[in-house]
């Protein structure tokens, strides 16, 4: 009789070793499919994140061309950018057709303008100009595929000149612009700004 209870307690153990290299290997892979997972998100994330990077850089190129042209829009106001006439710029900046995105500091506020605007706001009285307003150009964007949900959207802001050359007498100006570009969806956003001095003449 004791020769016949050995097996049976051998294939007992056999049976937890088993089981417990099944309960190994799944735990081995559902580790490895969560790894994977995170890599999938981190690769969408990293080229949503360039899109809406090039929509920026692409809105920021066309505030260039509504500064100094040249523009094909009907409503374009390059001739609004120059050193003497600098009353289209508005506190908290303008949503009227010749002074949308127009903007110049509120004494009354400490924070930035770029930091108080809402480039969300695409409606009639936005604050921020979408691209193309000015200069014609066309963007790609819409809801499906792989591209901005929306158009790029900017603001200039009128700046003294910080150049080092400049008398201190001197009233120089030039534009701040800053432009958000948005991702496949919305909530993806990027924000640049450059300082832009437009040639005379």
């Amino acid at each position: 009789m004791n020769r016949s209870r050995q097996p049976d307690r051998q294939r007992g153990v056999t049976l937890v070793v088993v089981l417990l290299i099944l309960v190994v290997v799944t735990v081995l892979g559902i580790g490895g499919a969560q790894i994977a997972l995170l890599g999938e998100r981190s690769t969408r994330y990293d080229r949503d994140y360039l899109i809406a990077s090039q929509a920026a850089e692409a809105a920021l190129m066309d505030a260039e061309f509504d500064i100094r042209g040249p523009n094909t829009a009907a409503g374009n106001r390059v001739a609004s950018f120059n050193q003497t006439d600098t009353g289209v710029f508005v506190p908290n900046c303008g949503a009227t057709t010749t002074t949308r995105g127009l903007c110049e500091q509120n004494p009354d506020n400490v924070r930035p303008v770029w930091a108080t605007v809402d480039f969300l706001d695409s409606s009639a009285n936005a604050h921020t100009v979408e691209f193309g307003t000015y200069t014609g150009r066309v963007f790609d964007a819409g809801p499906t595929g792989v591209r901005p949900e929306r158009p790029p959207r900017y603001i200039i802001e009128l700046i003294d000149d910080q150049d080092e050359g400049n008398d201190a007498q001197k009233t120089s100006k030039m534009y701040r612009v800053t432009a958000m570009g948005f991702g496949p969806r919305s909530d993806i956003q990027v924000v640049m700004q450059i300082a832009f001095r437009k040639e005379k003449g």
